[in-house]
């Protein structure tokens, strides 16, 4: 593996940057477990100071940030510094409602005298992160796990060095001890051997169903406590045509922000057939206004993809449904051939045994699907093996409510797109992981709930 700065805009190479030796990640491994032994008796408003200090830098920095990754994965620059300033939120609400959330709980013990549950740190964990969100994906596992107590291994992605780096960098400006925090330029063919480490004690990955099967398995032979988010090909279900402007403005940018690679993203258009005819015409036309530029410009909203093999993926996943019967409304081809750029999408007609029908399309294509009512919306929803989040749209509330309920997922938006937010769960079931990141669910996953029982007096 070679860790590298591939401008994904005109496909060049650069920067790359040494993968460690095997020596190398022992020595960061040892001094991960190192800073734990003194991190973990740190008091909590110290560990709570420094990652407001993050915060602050994040928010400072934001404009440098988003270039960064501009130019690492493509993202358009007003989104890649969206994105830096809302890593502060993250945060700082871990450095202000941390402490209270992690706070002993008196357990009022039935049998008389006292009980408290402690959160306390476990020990060094190793972090598997994307390219998609380079900043996002690491504070949510990286801000809980810090003011608990536990140190951090952090693997990112290949195509990601420069932000990677700068992540380490702002900890240390802000004051984080040496070891509580440490990049790692980690080959693939390594990571077991980190997981298996008995100074690591759990291992959290986002990204795909492969590597999440990988890495759940070496932990669980390892007896490894594991949080994987992986893929999504979640619904976007609308019931009537109540406010269908703003209804197919949701759907278009549900489907098109990042240039439709997050794991959350609208991506199956689940339509009743009175309001479908209407909605796919609007939102093709809608599509085809995002043509695709400079990520580096403010008023570039849809930039290049990851990579040129990301565009051919997607475009081979197209190829596969029309030729068996899909309809290509918009779009579905690669523009240019120097950098990693494709048109907006949209098929229709998509039908089990085409790819585009089972499997995550991770960029600008989306599937619209003809459904009778809400019943037949819930069952093709559900007629996949993911389910990470989905978004309904509805007039009637308890109509949404109901068909919310019934869905296969982990999470659900109602009158809006899914999102992110620092004080709610963000997680999936089925293919699409285990565990949670976000919020106090953030706190509970690589904690000691350790129980401390004080007998009653004679």
């Amino acid at each position: 593996m070679v860790y590298a700065i591939t401008n994904p805009a005109t496909g060049i190479v650069e920067q790359t940057f040494d993968s460690l030796t095997p020596e190398q990640i022992d020595a960061a491994v040892d001094a991960a477990h190192t800073a734990y032994l003194s991190w973990k008796d740190t008091p909590i408003a110290e560990r709570a100071a420094v990652l407001q200090r993050v915060a602050d830098i994040y928010r400072e920095r934001a404009a440098e940030l988003g270039a960064i990754i501009a130019r690492e994965m493509g993202k358009p620059i007003r989104q890649a510094t969206g994105e830096a300033s809302f890593v502060g939120d993250i945060y700082e609400y871990y450095a202000v409602h941390g402490p209270a959330l992690i706070a002993d709980e008196d357990m009022h013990p039935m049998s008389g005298g006292a009980a408290i549950v402690r959160s306390a740190p476990i020990g060094a964990l190793l972090g598997i992160m994307p390219w998609n969100y380079p900043y996002y994906q690491v504070a949510r596992f990286a801000a809980p796990n810090i003011l608990l107590g536990n140190t951090i291994l952090l693997k990112h992605a290949s195509n990601c060095p420069q932000s990677a780096l700068v992540q380490e960098e702002i900890f240390r400006e802000a004051g984080l001890p040496e070891g509580v925090y440490v990049n790692i330029f980690a080959e693939s063919r390594h990571i077991a051997g980190i997981i298996e480490d008995p100074r690591v004690q759990g291992v959290s990955l986002t990204g795909s169903e492969k590597a999440g099967m990988a890495v759940a398995e070496v932990a669980g032979r390892a007896l490894k406590k594991y949080v994987l988010e992986l893929g999504g090909s979640d619904p976007f279900i609308v019931l009537d045509d109540v406010n269908l402007e703003a209804t197919v403005d949701a759907a278009v940018s549900g489907r098109m922000s990042n240039a439709g690679q997050a794991c959350t993203a609208a991506k199956r258009f689940i339509v009743v057939d009175s309001v479908y005819d209407r909605f796919v015409e609007m939102f093709a036309q809608k599509l085809q206004a995002y043509v695709p530029g400079d990520p580096q410009s403010p008023d570039t909203r849809f930039g290049p993809l990851s990579s040129v093999g990301a565009v051919e993926e997607l475009v081979e996943q197209v190829q596969d449904a029309v030729a068996k019967g899909a309809t290509l409304v918009t779009g579905g081809h690669r523009i240019g051939d120097t950098g990693a750029f494709m048109e907006a999408t949209l098929l229709t007609d998509v039908t089990p045994g085409m790819r585009a029908y089972s499997e995550e399309l991770f960029g600008p294509v989306a599937v619209a699907y003809r459904v009778a009512d809400a019943d037949a919306a819930v069952a093709l929803a559900n007629d996949n093996e993911l389910g990470l989040s989905s978004a309904v749209f509805a007039a009637d509330l308890a109509a949404a409510h109901d068909v919310a309920d019934r869905l296969e997922a982990g999470m659900v938006y109602i009158n809006e797109n899914t999102d992110s937010h620092v004080d709610l769960p963000f997680g999936g079931i089925k293919r699409s992981g285990v565990g949670r990141e976000l919020g106090r669910f953030g706190l509970e996953e690589f904690v000691n709930k350790k129980l401390i029982r004080t007998a009653p007096t004679a």
